[in-house]
């Protein structure tokens, strides 16, 4: 039986307050905008949309051109989908507010367009990250749109990410586990693939961008010399460079991700809220554990709509063992 996330989701119904054929709307659009971001990245070559556009973003980062259609994607797809209010993109200084939604905007979609753009033209894998939101009861009273975007992460209904590679794979959470669906190209739909995958609660594999290494703090210094060490049984390091691929990887085989704060950046490199939370709503409820290095990601309260924050992420164990060495729980 082919099982595509919609159908999945409702399957939730009387479990769930937000399995309803109107969310399943919201998600829709979703998978459609994925879907043609996958058709574009898959031919991006033959295109002509590799490189940048010579501009920079709100994050101080050089745009690249698959970037601009990816958030442009995203930005049409959901803007017509009636019970969304506010879309917030990684790449827009301002959230884009859906006038015509009027009272019935229920929930505000959050968005990284493209993450791990930078590598498009080595061929890497890369992604859209995901997470939604319900906008307060008190919305029609509420001027400040900016406030209503800053919800900690445990407010989350949903997130999920999809990754571009040799398949192009969706996995998402609703508060019920994590499940993984395929896009099947020959009916153009994201199919089941696997339900509630469980992160191993060990995996000897640490993922951490060592070029850093002398700008990171001591304890995560010291932790690296010990997954290098003999004493550690032999750790592994595995670096893809984009977040979505190396998350991907140990959400399905365990480790752990680190990208800690360093002394050029102190308060981390990442997007609380369109890179930390979404995946770290996914780690908790695959079993795993996400925390900036000494509070739990999912209770950081923003305060900003593009706050950076560090992030170690990953098998349970794994991650405790990261918290051990600077004593942090």
């Amino acid at each position: 039986m082919i099982k595509t996330i919609e159908r999945h989701f409702l399957e939730r119904k009387g479990r769930n307050p937000h399995a309803t054929t109107e969310f399943c709307w919201l998600l829709s659009g979703i998978t459609l905008a994925c879907k043609i971001i996958a058709s574009q990245v898959s031919r991006a070559g033959l295109l002509d949309i590799i490189g940048n556009t010579g501009e920079v973003n709100v994050q101080g980062e050089e745009v690249q051109k698959l970037d601009v259609i990816a958030n442009r994607t995203l930005v049409r797809c959901l803007g017509y989908r009636g019970n969304i209010g506010l879309l917030v993109s990684e790449e827009d200084e301002e959230p884009h507010v859906i006038a015509d939604s009027g009272d019935k905007g229920r929930y505000i979609v959050l968005f990284d367009p493209l993450d791990g753009s930078s590598n498009i033209n080595a061929n890497v894998n890369i992604g859209t990250i995901f997470s939604i939101m319900e906008r307060p009861v008190n919305r029609e009273t509420d001027s400040d749109v900016k406030a209503t975007v800053l919800q900690p992460g445990l407010k989350q209904v949903a997130a999920g990410y999809v990754l571009y590679g040799s398949s192009t794979v969706l996995a998402y959470t609703a508060g019920y586990g994590v499940h993984m669906f395929t896009l099947d190209p020959s009916i153009g739909a994201f199919v089941l693939a696997q339900e509630n995958v469980q992160m191993p609660a060990t995996g000897k594999t640490y993922s951490v961008n060592s070029g850093n290494r002398g700008k990171f703090p001591d304890h995560i210094k010291n932790y690296l010399n010990w997954a290098e060490s003999d004493e550690s049984g032999g750790y592994s390091s595995r670096y893809i460079g984009s977040l979505v691929a190396d998350f991907h990887r140990t959400l399905v085989r365990g480790g752990v991700f680190l990208y800690p704060e360093t002394k050029k950046s102190p308060e981390g490199k990442l997007r609380l809220l369109y890179e930390a939370n979404p995946l770290a709503f996914l780690a908790e409820q695959a079993g795993g554990l996400a925390t900036d290095g000494s509070q739990r990601i999912l209770e950081k309260v923003p305060r900003a709509m593009h706050q950076r924050t560090p992030l170690i992420i990953g098998s349970k164990e794994e991650v405790e063992k990261v918290l051990s060495f600077n004593g942090a729980k």
